[in-house]
């Protein structure tokens, strides 16, 4: 597909070269997003909006969603969304909902508004503590459409309209200005895991042959909801 790209690195090297993904046609290659570099490709509104889009229902995606689910209701049958197959039922609604608003603001529209990119760079030409310093900075600071450097408005701004659309329909949360605020430091803290798995992990998904989406949505799940 016109417009994606797979940057292969070996010591120092970034080469760029043109990823077709015939295998997924009309729609992004999930790994891709994971292997490719530094190198920075210029997305048309159209591709963000499908990328947002095979974000949210990709397979490993939906599996671990409704898997969320399964474990907290099971765990926790008191819980407002009540227990059981209904249980699980409203809270993997719940959860899809708030995924597919995360996906449409954070990846498709603000940056299309802001003309940046939407997904991160993995640097596997750096060292491990400027890949880690990297990871950290790129919560703040993320590239342009134009290759150059800007501020992260995804990361800044879209979780604003996720938190406040969340509070109109999530059942049991608190909607209070100090309860979403606090949701928004936490959002803001664990942004620097996501990059850290994104960036580390393919080295070895590589040797394991695990799927990298997979491990990363639950690392992420343990990492924001501790026991």
């Amino acid at each position: 597909m016109p417009g994606t790209s797979i940057t292969t690195s070996d010591a120092g090297s970034t080469a760029t070269q043109p990823n077709p993904c015939v295998e997924h046609t009309g729609f992004f290659n999930w790994y891709t997003r994971f292997v490719t570099g530094p190198a920075v490709v210029r997305f048309s509104p159209e591709q963000k909006l499908r990328l947002a889009l095979d974000n949210l229902i990709n397979p490993w995606n939906l599996a671990t969603i409704f898997g969320e689910a399964s474990i907290e209701v099971a765990a926790n049958s008191h819980s407002p969304y009540g227990p059981g197959f209904p249980g699980w039922g409203r809270l993997s609604g719940v959860n899809f909902t708030q995924d597919m608003t995360d996906q449409f603001f954070g990846t498709f529209l603000v940056p299309t508004i802001t003309h940046t990119d939407p997904h991160f760079h993995r640097r596997p030409d750096l060292s491990i503590p400027r890949r880690v310093l990297h990871c950290v900075s790129q919560t703040f600071w993320q590239s342009a459409d134009n290759g150059r450097d800007t501020i992260n408005y995804s990361q800044i701004v879209a979780p604003v309209f996720d938190i406040a659309i969340s509070n109109l329909y999530v059942p049991g949360q608190q909607t209070h200005f100090s309860a979403d605020a606090e949701r928004y430091g936490v959002d803001l803290a664990t942004a620097p895991i996501d990059n850290l798995i994104t960036e580390f992990v393919p080295s070895i998904a590589s040797h394991i042959h695990v799927h990298v989406v997979f491990v990363q949505r639950i690392i992420n799940h343990v990492a924001t909801n501790p026991p």
